[in-house]
């Protein structure tokens, strides 16, 4: 049923329990993870000048570092598995890399660590399961 599952992070909660529900059913479906991790421009904008640059090289830092754990445990567990760190509007990242590996589903947090759990889904993943062409599972 499923070949390829994208899990984009964030870090949040929400993320990490959409991680270990994609992981599931990769394990499941034996599908190829991919994880992402998308520096918002909106939030931090183009790195053109120097404390700009140092938050953006940190955020791709924490990106990084969260792919990197999210690869290992998958590949822990006898998962393929590919990571992604890029810049954008994290909505249009995650369904473009969605349209461009051919994600059978995408499978993320309902909301991210901007919003508090008193709303039932956040405005990324509102976007993304709107303009999205494929299932979308939040968590």
């Amino acid at each position: 049923m499923y070949n390829t599952i994208l899990v984009p992070t964030d870090g949040s909660e929400q993320a990490a329990r959409a991680v270990e529900h994609g992981m599931k059913l990769a394990e499941q479906y034996d599908a190829t993870l991919h994880t992402m991790f998308v520096v918002d421009t909106r939030r931090y904008g183009d790195p053109t000048l120097s404390s700009t640059e140092l938050i953006v090289e940190e955020m791709e830092d924490v990106g990084t570092d969260l792919v990197t754990d999210i690869e290992q445990r998958a590949t822990d567990r006898g998962l393929a598995v590919v990571s992604r760190v890029c810049h954008g509007v994290p909505d249009e990242e995650i369904v473009a890399y969605a349209t461009e590996i051919n994600a059978d589903i995408i499978v993320l947090g309902a909301h991210g660590k901007k919003r508090a759990n008193r709303i039932p889904i956040g405005s990324v993943a509102e976007r993304v399961v709107r303009t999205a062409d494929r299932p979308v599972l939040t968590t």
